[in-house]
């Protein structure tokens, strides 16, 4: 069942993939970003860089939804008083409902490129002609 509900969001997320990729390659490491276009075995995803990733997995039975990045730690105030580690990767699985819209989808891939634009630390590749 799950692979069904990959292969239909495959169909409209592919092409929201193609052009976030091309938008994204000049400003991400060499070799990124890369899409994951597996949906036979459970996985169809976009990967900005190693700690970046939106993807569309199946365990085989239900259909999720990871969003990996790291876990900056931009204000010491806010965390004073519990402790996290600046850097630490986090992944955030979220159950994926099979009738998703493409608004939906289009959310899911701003989350990953808000956290991508706004991590610490970026360095931003212009072009000034």
């Amino acid at each position: 069942m799950s692979v069904e509900v990959l292969q239909g969001i495959r169909s409209r997320v592919l092409p929201m993939f193609q052009f976030v990729a091309e938008e994204y390659r000049t400003r991400v490491p060499a070799g990124y970003p890369s899409i994951i276009d597996q949906p036979e075995h459970g996985v169809v995803g976009l990967q900005l860089d190693p700690s970046y990733s939106l993807s569309f997995v199946s365990d085989g039975s239900r259909a999720y939804a990871d969003l990996a990045y790291r876990s900056p730690r931009n204000d010491a105030r806010s965390s004073a008083s519990r402790e996290k580690f600046s850097g630490a990767s986090s992944v955030d699985r979220r159950p994926l409902d099979p009738a998703i819209s493409d608004q939906g989808l289009r959310n899911l891939i701003s989350e990953l490129i808000s956290r991508w634009n706004f991590q610490p630390m970026i360095i931003y590749i212009t072009d000034t002609d």
